[in-house]
């Protein structure tokens, strides 16, 4: 996995995102979004990009891919932009890979 998109960091793991909010559809990874440093995960989500609804269904997607509690991932950059870094706590970079094996190309 490219480790612009997935890295190890202290406590847990820094994970890339390219959100498209209001799909139609259930929340969901859709592949890859860019390629090297720029490369992020691209997910679809539900929830529109008001008042913070695709930032919050975002957190929750994440936590339950990822096995951890919501209080676990924490939106470190990104809040009103389409790319964002979140940084997801007391998961290896291991685990996170695993979590993620579905969709990896």
């Amino acid at each position: 996995m490219n480790p612009a998109i997935l890295r190890a960091v202290e406590g847990g793991v820094m994970l890339a995102v390219r959100a498209l909010p209001g799909a139609k559809k259930k929340t969901a990874i859709l592949g890859v979004y860019c390629e090297g440093d720029k490369a992020r995960l691209k997910v679809a989500v539900q929830a529109p990009a008001v008042e913070g609804k695709a930032n919050l269904a975002l957190v929750d997607f994440l936590a339950e891919r990822f096995g951890v509690t919501k209080r676990s991932v924490e939106l470190a950059s990104g809040e009103l932009s389409r790319s964002k870094s979140f940084l997801i706590r007391g998961v290896t970079l291991t685990q996170a890979k695993a979590s993620l094996a579905e969709w990896n190309p």
